[in-house]
């Protein structure tokens, strides 16, 4: 089982003419075929069926989100972080208000921490579900899908009970949630967690052993820890390869260091191994939001967001009735109010690794500069040199194990 091993290494954007009798066809994998998983393209040259070079094109639906950010308030930015990875839009909300927070030096109620848990985890089990499910219908197997996607739609209806959206959920707020979870969600989330164990093991029996399924996934696109590393892979991908770095662990936030989880690793690297991990850690979440309910019950009812008035706009029966509430909600909504002239950087472990926001602040109502570090975006870096020399019904393969999110690689 050897590492990939580019053939050529082509000249961008034009290849150099080949032999004639090498009969090399350039052929356009996407932006528009399905099998591509969003809008990005791949020129390769292929010898028949055999990949020889390749490579790869993106932005065909950059939205300028950075720029767009830094002419927004900052509680306005959270929609645009759905757009990222909306997959499991809740981290990218999420992650984003932490790093505000870090930023004006807010401290977040144990109560409200646990409750983001549950939520980043449950999208994390989504963003698997998807991910896992989409690479079995590119090997053939669709009922597998079909078993799992249910506990998806699931998982869905809980955001819906919390925030009322669903795929792009714009939930929470700086300091906290803009309201407590009501007795239906908790009594969902407790269901999920009994129901899910056993449709994912099922989903398992239908491809751990699975001949054909082993046999499409194991040992293609092996990557050594070395390679993984030197181009800056993170999250399950990069557990794959054996690399045990998880940010929930190693730089913990929102209270994590209190949970008791596991890090799967996998050994070789492959297609099959980055299945695997992804399974595991499906099973990971579900064992941490058992232990943050256990962790909720303990903490005082009704906290849901921290005491920050000035950034936290106040209920709207209180802007009615209240003057101080008034002028909180003015300030607000017109940015008047100062934040520290300083730089910030803060990392979530997103569904595809370590999503970061690195923040910087002249003082003013806005971002002076906002930067995403996207995890599709520095993952797929290594598709088109994966993909030399591999044939083309494996390349396929390889780009739905990686889990390119076209949101997050174009942002």
């Amino acid at each position: 089982m050897s590492e990939f091993k580019p053939v050529v290494k082509p000249n961008h954007p034009i290849f150099e003419d080949n032999d004639p009798q090498d009969e090399l066809v350039t052929l356009n994998l996407g932006p528009t075929h399905p099998a591509t998983h969003g809008v990005f393209q791949n020129v390769l040259q292929v010898d028949g069926e055999r990949i020889v070079s390749g490579v790869s094109t993106i932005g065909y639906i950059h939205r300028a989100f950075e720029k767009i950010a830094e002419h927004r308030p900052y509680y306005q930015i959270t929609p645009l972080t759905d757009r990222l990875n909306y997959c499991s839009s809740p981290i990218n909300n999420m992650g984003w208000h932490m790093t505000v927070e870090k930023l004006l030096g807010i401290e977040i109620p144990k109560r409200v921490q646990y409750m983001r848990v549950i939520i980043m985890e449950l999208a994390r089990i989504a963003d698997h579900i998807i991910c896992n499910g989409i690479l079995g219908v590119d090997t053939g197997a669709f009922s597998g899908f079909l078993y799992v996607m249910q506990e998806r739609e699931f998982i869905y209806e809980i955001f819906e009970e919390i925030c009322g959206a669903r795929l792009t959920t714009n939930i929470g707020r700086i300091g906290g949630f803009e309201r407590d979870f009501n007795e239906v969600a908790f009594q969902k989330i407790k269901e999920f967690i009994k129901r899910y164990p056993p449709v994912l093991a099922e989903f398992e029996d239908l491809f751990n052993r699975n001949r054909i399924f082993i046999e499409r996934t194991a040992g293609v696109a092996s990557v050594s820890p070395e390679t993984a590393l030197s181009y800056s892979w993170s999250g399950p991908i990069l557990r794959a390869t054996g690399v045990d770095y998880d940010v929930r662990a190693n730089e913990p936030y929102s209270s994590y260091e209190e949970f008791d989880f596991d890090i799967p690793v996998g050994e070789n690297g492959d297609v099959y191994d980055r299945y695997m991990v992804r399974n595991e850690e499906m099973r990971q979440s579900l064992r941490i939001i058992a232990q943050a309910l256990e962790k909720i019950e303990k903490e005082p009812k009704g906290i849901f967001h921290a005491d920050v008035p000035a950034f936290y706009l106040p209920p709207k029966e209180q802007v009615y009735n209240n003057m101080e509430a008034l002028i909180y909600h003015f300030k607000i909504v017109m940015g008047e109010i100062d934040t520290p002239k300083t730089e910030v950087y803060h990392a979530v472990e997103g569904g595809n690794g370590e999503l970061g926001f690195y923040l910087i602040s002249d003082g003013g109502r806005s971002p002076y500069r906002l930067h995403f570090r996207r995890p599709s975006f520095i993952n797929y870096q290594m598709y088109a040199p994966m993909s030399s020399g591999m044939l083309l019904s494996d390349a396929i393969i390889n780009m739905s194990s990686l889990n390119v999110i076209a949101g997050e690689l174009d942002a």
